[in-house]
């Protein structure tokens, strides 16, 4: 379930019973039946960077506890990590599990602001948002029936890991940009539930970028009316010192409105992690989209195997029955120089049919990894949906409800100033 407040995320274990209830995670694996997972803290230090020039930056400790059913809570282990170390470790999973939409990190940097918070990605209200979504991308992570076993994930949690990493190789695995660019432009037959996919993604990256386009609008509006309340307070007060019997009365309703006017930077800074639940499923369509290029670029990987596979076998045919369908430089070499030899043809007849055959297992091995890629990608899909909708549905709902409190706050300042007058 999505935590819509100011919270921090922490497991609940229940002993030998494996049913609880952890913040932003829908189901529970082996790993988080043996450890829990925090991001506790986060801490400004100040260092040389790898140019050796001196910056300011942000870590996040981490802390994992092993459960242990029935006895005494371990003490934690930790360890602190830098939001480019989560970035590695998100690059990592995409290149080694290209067919699992990978959860997205917490913003580098806060977009869709209202204009009142500070851009500063040192700002502490930032960082502490950026340490819930650090947290929640782990928990994400450790919640998948298939991330949650990889190695490294765990060396993450617990250990050095960066030479670890590096070791695999992930890096040199990476399908460029341009590579992909061109399959996604050349693909021939492109699946239609991919495309349906692809396209669905795009639209609801546009519906949610305006969606907080709006909230950060209403927000600065609800700020203004909320800080002209002040105003209230302030005439009350004045005109108050001038009024005898209805002094009292004009004080406490003063105050009743300073009151609601100062309540706005609470509201909306619990508002802020309504949006970054939303800001959350923005950055998912990303990781959607990249599902959908990787499988762009195995069908034309595919699609240029047949390709090859078929001009070779025409050109068997040709060389077996002396017939050029098109035009070609051996063909023309043939009328210049006169027919190659028997010995000569049959070699390169020879040469072909090992092409060939080569041709046709890289066609079978192509077209069983589109397969394969496309059964595992859709599983995950699938999963992604239902997680999807369980928690957009509830943030909203939760957002709705948080709007109800707010205004019935509202009605609360008014009625108590108007008993404030009724007594005057």
């Amino acid at each position: 379930m999505l935590v819509l407040s100011r919270l921090i995320l922490r497991s609940a274990h229940t002993c030998p019973s494996p049913v609880y209830e952890r913040a932003m995670v829908e189901r529970e694996t082996d790993l988080l039946r043996k450890i829990e997972i925090n991001v506790a803290e986060a801490e400004k230090r100040t260092g040389k960077n790898t140019v050796n020039i001196q910056e300011t930056y942000t870590v996040y400790l981490i802390e994992t506890r092993y459960v242990i059913c029935g006895g005494t809570p371990a003490a934690p282990d930790s360890l602190w990590r830098r939001y480019s170390e989560f970035e590695l470790l998100r690059t990592y999973l995409l290149v080694t599990y290209p067919y699992i939409i990978i959860p997205p990190l917490p913003e580098k940097r806060a977009e869709f602001m209202w204009h009142k918070l500070s851009a500063d990605n040192l700002d502490p209200d930032f960082v502490e948002r950026r340490r819930v979504g650090l947290e929640n991308f782990l928990l994400r992570v450790a919640s998948h029936p298939i991330l949650s076993t990889d190695k490294i994930f765990f060396r993450f949690l617990t250990e050095g890991w960066r030479e670890a990493v590096l070791e695999t190789g992930f890096q040199d695995k990476a399908d460029s940009r341009l590579k992909s660019l061109s399959a996604m432009f050349r693909v021939k037959n492109p699946d239609t539930r991919f495309t349906a996919l692809k396209q669905y993604s795009d639209e609801l990256n546009t519906v949610v970028s305006h969606l907080l386009r709006v909230r950060a609008r209403v927000a600065d509006r609800l700020y203004g009316v909320y800080k002209v309340h002040g105003n209230y307070g302030r005439v009350f007060s004045e005109w108050s010192a001038i009024e005898k019997e209805m002094g009292d009365g004009l004080q406490s309703a003063g105050h009743h409105m300073d009151t609601y006017a100062a309540s706005i930077d609470d509201i909306l800074e619990e508002e802020e992690h309504y949006a970054d639940q939303l800001k959350e499923y923005l950055f998912y369509t990303d990781a959607v989209r990249s599902i959908c290029r990787k499988h762009e670029l195995i069908q034309y990987e595919l699609e240029m195997a047949a390709q090859d596979l078929a001009h070779k076998k025409q050109q068997k045919e040709e060389l077996v029955t002396g017939t050029v369908r098109i035009f070609s430089l051996k063909g023309m070499t043939s009328k210049l120089f006169g027919q190659e030899s028997q010995e000569q043809r049959e070699s390169r007849l020879a040469a072909l049919g090992q092409s060939i055959q080569e041709g046709e297992e890289m066609v079978k091995e192509k077209n069983k990894e589109c397969q394969e890629f496309m059964q595992a990608a859709w599983e995950d899909i699938e999963r992604f949906k239902e997680q999807k909708d369980k928690d957009l549905r509830e943030a909203l709902i939760s957002y709705a409800i948080m709007q109800i409190s707010m205004c019935k706050k509202g009605i609360q300042v008014w009625s108590n100033a108007k008993e404030c007058f009724n007594k005057m």
